[in-house]
């Protein structure tokens, strides 16, 4: 086999190789020019009628977009959500510039362009401040737009007005309105409002609020007292939802989705706690002072015997004194003092989250499924062996505590069928799937028979032109030898048919190139009516042809 695909394949290269440079460049190009007109024909066959032409469109600018395009004349269509506007394949670019020269698509979260169209003169201080506001709010709603799942923001800013006489500084505040894909699974509000109040000089977070179009609050600013049951619903929601997420973790494998129901429901303390403590080392004593103090004193006492009279004030000589009794006393006083520092420490506790103060957990399992993966012969101590197997791991995953006096049951029941268990979607039928494709298959069926007329009508023909000369020349004398012409008259023929009669069928007398090629082609004739045919066809050269032929075999 390889040999023979080889034997063909240098054939092939041979007969492509006998064409000449000038067909095989001719053959390439028409190979080209087919190829390109199929290629052409597919695309434009293939190509969506509408193509987009603004998608993530506000309301009012799409009702713009409609009118202008209306009012040029250009078709358009718009998708089902009404955010996307779509346009004929071939005005699409024209489109686009009608609406870019009308400024269209215009938003109204207008920023700080719209400075652009202010003038620099006979602007009051509050048209100045009015429009400075509208550009915060314009920026900020644009940015918000650019979070996940949120469709369109519209954001309210009032700024402070200044007071000569006020005494409180009033601070400026923010309300924030956006159009969410998901309201339920949302949970930007929180960063929305960190953004809008760190865009605000002066604004606190509190001070914001977020909302949804459906009109639920998703954020505010409300007091501690007045938020706090609300808060502490969300906070216990969610702890429900996290034990309950762990505790179907840990089953899953186990039981397998559907097999089992959890029930979670938290009671949670977020009342804030500020706890201090002073804690005194008493062996931890440093000396940090010592004062003494030291008092030393003495003291005599000496009574007289003499009487006092009036006798005592005459001037006399002097007396010898009379002594009488006579007494002495020395004191002496020492105190020290020492103060030490002694370590103490205080401890400052300021609690702003939450800890739980019971759970109460069930779950339910399916006793078929848990009788499954026991067995068929499993026991009722088998059954409660794998219940309390269960439960430990439902008390691990859900952080089970008996002294906080959490509760957890556990039981396994029959479960009931909510009607007909769901049955697998069918597939497609053929019928189906045809008609879904039936768009592209048409494409496809065009395409093809624009290829197979091409080919039949243009490449073929084009080929067979070609080659047309070349066969005519080269047949004549093949045709002639399997004739039976061969010899001198068979050569003398040829040359002749090559230099006479083929000047003739494709020179000034304009006959039919055809029909010398009919001629040599046809297998099925004899030799006969091969030669009568040349003779009627040129009767002159044929006897000219059979002369020379008699002359020569005379002469020999």
């Amino acid at each position: 086999m390889a040999m023979i695909g080889g034997v063909q394949a240098q054939q092939v290269l041979d007969n492509l190789s006998s064409l000449g440079a000038r067909k095989l460049g001719m053959m390439a190009i028409i190979g080209l020019l087919v190829v390109a007109v199929v290629g052409l024909g597919a695309f434009y066959l293939s190509r969506p009628d509408m193509e987009t032409l603004y998608t993530n469109l506000d309301r009012q600018d799409v009702t713009r977009i409609g009118s202008a395009l209306t009012e040029a004349g250009i078709p358009f269509d718009v998708n089902a959500a009404g955010d996307t506007v779509l346009t004929p394949f071939s005005q699409t670019a024209g489109a686009r510039m009608l609406l870019a020269e009308k400024g269209l698509p215009r938003s109204e979260n207008a920023g700080y362009e719209l400075f652009d169209a202010l003038g620099s003169m006979g602007l009051t201080s509050f048209m100045q401040e009015v429009t400075r506001v509208r550009a915060m709010e314009g920026e900020l709603a644009r940015t918000i737009q650019t979070l996940k799942n949120v469709r369109a923001a519209r954001v309210h800013i009032v700024m402070p007005e200044p007071g000569t006489f006020r005494r409180e500084t009033q601070k400026p505040s923010a309300s924030v309105v956006i159009r969410t894909e998901n309201p339920e699974g949302f949970s930007s509000a929180q960063a929305i409002r960190h953004l809008v109040a760190s865009s605000i000089p002066g604004m606190n977070v509190d001070e914001v609020t977020v909302l949804d179009t459906d009109g639920t609050l998703l954020a505010s600013g409300d007091d501690s007292v007045s938020a706090a049951p609300s808060k502490l619903i969300g906070i216990e929601s969610t702890v429900s939802r996290s034990v309950e997420a762990s505790i179907r973790q840990t089953l899953a494998p186990y039981l397998g989705i559907g097999n089992f129901q959890s029930s979670v429901t938290a009671r949670l303390d977020t009342d804030r706690k500020n706890t201090s403590a002073r804690t005194f080392d008493p062996d931890g004593r440093v000396e940090r002072s010592v004062r003494t103090v030291k008092e030393t004193g003495q003291s005599s006492d000496k009574a007289a015997n003499a009487t006092v009279t009036a006798e005592q004030n005459v001037p006399e000589e002097a007396n010898a004194d009379t002594t009488g009794n006579e007494s002495s006393e020395a004191k002496e006083r020492r105190e020290e003092l020492t103060n030490y520092e002694i370590n103490e420490t205080t401890t400052q506790t300021v609690s702003d989250g939450y800890d739980v103060k019971r759970l109460s957990v069930a779950v339910v399992i399916n006793r078929k499924r848990l009788l499954e993966t026991l067995g068929a012969d499993a026991t009722p101590e088998q059954v409660a062996a794998s219940l309390a197997e269960i439960r430990l791991l439902v008390a691990s995953a859900a952080g089970y505590s008996e002294t906080r006096g959490d509760q957890l049951e556990v039981t396994a029941v029959e479960f009931v069928s909510n009607g007909e268990e769901l049955a697998p979607v069918e597939s497609a039928g053929l019928g189906e799937m045809f008609m879904r494709q039936s768009g592209t298959l048409i494409n496809a069926l065009t395409v093809l028979v624009v290829a197979v007329l091409l080919i039949w009508f243009g490449l073929k023909p084009a080929i067979r032109a070609l080659a047309a000369p070349a066969n005519a020349a080269n047949g004549d004398s093949i045709e002639l030898e399997n004739a039976g012409m061969g010899g001198e008259f068979g050569g003398e023929m040829n040359g002749m048919l090559a230099n006479g009669m083929a000047n003739n069928l494709y020179g000034s007398d304009g006959m039919d190139a055809g029909l010398l090629e009919d001629l040599t082609r046809s297998q099925a004739n004899s030799p006969q009516s091969r030669l009568e045919k040349l003779i009627d066809f040129d009767e002159a050269q044929a006897a000219s042809i059979l002369k020379h032929w008699i002359h020569q075999k005379e002469a020999a």
